[in-house]
């Protein structure tokens, strides 16, 4: 009894239901759905949602801190046009346009970073002054859809990497290293302890001699990088730039990592959980498009329904502590 008692009070309760919900519903998809129960439909999620899955992690990073970013979705966009642009009127090379969207995204997100830690601006109204910048930004560029006809970036988007009988896109391969990366950050390094500290109480990180600033601008600076790739990887699966490009994107990044266990206070959660939040996301999706008969709004209103289920359960688990 007592080891129930334990278990319940572990922050790795909330992965674990959210992959026991995500192994539910692909059986329960297998059953009434042919072809769903094939590893295609996995790789599939993986495919479709590795630009969410780099935007996520970026996320994590920064709730794991006790913030928020709510400009992940505009920067995308903001690369994706910066892509289009580079590669169709300046005919820079792809290597360089990659590089300086990246560049910007981590200058971008550092910038941020400062604003919030020096001058003690709220997180929400830096980030969300960053969003209005962004999405202003991709109008100044172009109002219209800028196509992508770069050969490398064509290549990315039709490549297919084979796998245990099936396929995967370069797209999931680099959002799975960043993945790894992001994990062995957080949880092996000083700058991991850092975030975690900084997430707990930031007051008390300072006391026990942590370099509070350096580690959270650095935590927002990652979090534009991760955003600007996500971008990439978007300019790869799109092929445009376009200023309406992933509206909501930032909201479907914190469910993501909220779903996958982390708590929105900050300290506690895993990076792997996030995984698990993005492909139940991308399960609800590939689900309603199976069926056929309903709308892909409904897609939004269970996302909601269980972003609610799961923030009363945080909420339970922390009194139960």
């Amino acid at each position: 009894m007592k080891k129930i008692l334990k278990f319940t009070e572990s922050p790795a309760l909330t992965p674990l239901t959210t992959v026991a919900l995500l192994l539910l519903m692909f059986g329960i998809g297998s059953m009434y759905f042919p072809g769903f129960g094939s590893l295609q439909v996995i790789f599939n999620l993986l495919i479709d949602n590795a630009y969410l899955l780099v935007l996520a992690i970026g996320m994590t990073f920064v709730i794991l801190s006790g913030g928020i970013d709510l400009s992940v979705g505009s920067v995308l966009a903001l690369t994706t046009m910066l892509c289009g642009f580079l590669l169709t009127n300046w005919h820079w090379s792809a290597p360089l346009v990659i590089v300086s969207v990246l560049v910007i995204g981590f200058a971008f997100g550092t910038l941020m970073g400062v604003l919030i830690h020096y001058f003690k601006l709220q997180a929400f109204i830096v980030t969300l002054a960053g969003m209005f910048l962004a999405r202003g930004l991709c109008y100044v560029i172009g109002i219209n859809s800028i196509t992508i006809i770069d050969p490398f970036f064509t290549t990315m988007s039709q490549f297919q990497l084979p796998l245990l009988g099936g396929f995967v896109s370069p797209g999931v391969i680099i959002a799975l290293t960043v993945l790894v990366t992001a994990i062995y950050i957080a949880h092996f390094t000083s700058f991991g302890r850092s975030m975690y500290a900084i997430g707990g109480n930031e007051q008390s990180a300072q006391m026990m001699g942590l370099p509070v600033g350096r580690s959270k601008i650095l935590i927002y600076g990652f979090s534009g990088f991760c955003a600007a790739l996500a971008g990439v990887l978007f300019s790869f699966y799109m092929l445009s730039g376009y200023a309406l490009h992933a509206q909501g994107a930032e909201l479907d990044a914190i469910a993501s990592v909220v779903i996958g266990g982390t708590l929105l206070t900050g300290g506690v959660g895993y990076v792997a959980g996030t995984v698990s939040g993005v492909l139940v996301l991308g399960m609800i999706q590939t689900m309603i498009a199976f069926d056929g008969s309903l709308s892909s709004w409904w897609t939004k209103i269970v996302i909601g329904g269980l972003l609610l289920i799961f923030c009363l359960a945080q909420k339970l688990l922390m009194r139960a502590r």
